[in-house]
């Protein structure tokens, strides 16, 4: 049996998926982009701007399944140009405690949705 999460503290879906569900105790967050989902808009300040509302975006879905990134156990990070590695992790690091942080993946693809230039998913217990 699986549990649909949806919040209005992240962007409503654009097809054919949820933003997260949860199955066996274990919730699977969709990629989130930089769109703001107070007002639809893309965030156009630069890679960490844009990362940032990546992870407020992931923190809306988090908190609506009443679990936080401490509970976190694996992230893909999908960027546009691997230049905006490091610039990524400064923002990304600050939701993580060293000692605790998940497993992660982070890879390079030729485009995103909306020709973003981060795209970020989770998995994290409940």
């Amino acid at each position: 049996m699986k549990q649909i999460i949806q919040t209005n503290n992240a962007p409503a879906p654009v097809g054919p998926y949820n933003q997260a569900v949860i199955a066996n105790g274990i919730l699977y967050v969709s990629g989130q982009i930089a769109i703001d989902p107070a007002t639809g808009e893309l965030e156009q300040g630069g890679i960490k701007s844009e990362t940032e509302r990546v992870m407020q975006n992931l923190a809306g879905v988090l908190a609506e399944a009443n679990t936080t990134f401490e509970n976190v156990i694996k992230c893909t990070i999908f960027m546009s140009d691997m230049g905006n590695y490091a610039a990524i992790n400064e923002v990304y690091s600050r939701y993580f405690n060293d000692d605790t942080a998940p497993a992660r993946e982070a890879v390079e693809v030729a485009n995103l949705p909306k020709y973003v230039n981060v795209e970020i998913s989770c998995i994290a217990t409940v």
